[in-house]
């Protein structure tokens, strides 16, 4: 039975339990990634995060709490000067465990542990990753909303008519109607039709209207037989 077991004991006793899990810490904090079984790694998770907390407040003190677990005194150095600086920004879950194939022979589950501030890969994929923006439906709302103000405001009012036409028009009219005859007026002077620029256009113009002479000589004589031709109307009733 399992009775007041509250974690686990690796099959070991408590001498060799702590003497493992301690010599796996330094190599942690030494090579920063080991490969192990992932009961040790779990446990080994749980015994070395308190002393990476315990690295962030630099004093002889905590350097002697450390080193009483660590039994190392160079993985409590790399812990105290290099590591704790990388860890300062980071509010605990120091470490990363990634599951591999299982063991030839007992097919016992092996992971790898390793230090999250030393894997530079997934840093560089952390950055990268773009937070997608979110978006409301209050925004929409008041997108929508907006919309025909915007066209309104774009929309130019007609300018006022001058003061000066005000004050030319005749007593009983109103500045409207001022207004519309200075639109017929314009109206019309558009409709009516455009005189000739220039003086080429105005001789082609009388050209056109004028009626065409006989082109030549022979024509002439012709017309005038055919006249002489013809007798009087007087002689053709008798």
């Amino acid at each position: 039975m399992r009775h007041r077991k509250k974690f686990n004991h690796l099959s070991r006793k408590p001498p060799h339990r702590k003497a493992m899990l301690a010599n796996m810490a330094s190599s942690l904090i030494l090579n920063k990634k080991i490969n192990t079984t992932l009961a040790k790694a779990k446990a080994l998770r749980v015994y070395v995060e308190p002393l990476i907390t315990k690295s962030k407040l630099d004093s002889t003190h905590s350097r002697r709490v450390v080193f009483s677990y660590l039994k190392d005194k160079y993985a409590v150095t790399e812990l105290f000067r290099n590591v704790a600086s990388k860890i300062a920004d980071r509010p605990g879950g120091y470490t990363r465990i990634l599951k591999t194939v299982n063991r030839l022979g007992d097919n016992a589950e092996m992971c790898l542990i390793e230090l999250v501030d030393y894997n530079e890969n997934m840093l560089k994929a952390a950055e990268t990753k773009a937070k997608p923006a979110r978006r409301t439906r209050r925004q929409q709302k008041k997108k929508i909303i907006d919309t025909p103000t915007d066209i309104k405001e774009e929309q130019v009012a007609p300018p006022p008519p001058d003061v000066s036409d005000i004050a030319d028009l005749p007593a009983g009219t109103s500045a409207k109607a001022g207004a519309k005859e200075e639109a017929t007026t314009d109206e019309l002077k558009e409709e009516s039709p455009k005189p000739p620029k220039d003086e080429e256009e105005k001789q082609e113009i009388k050209k056109e209207e004028s009626p065409k002479p006989p082109k030549d000589e022979e024509e002439k004589q012709e017309i005038k037989k055919e006249e002489s031709s013809k007798p009087p109307k007087d002689e053709e009733k008798k």
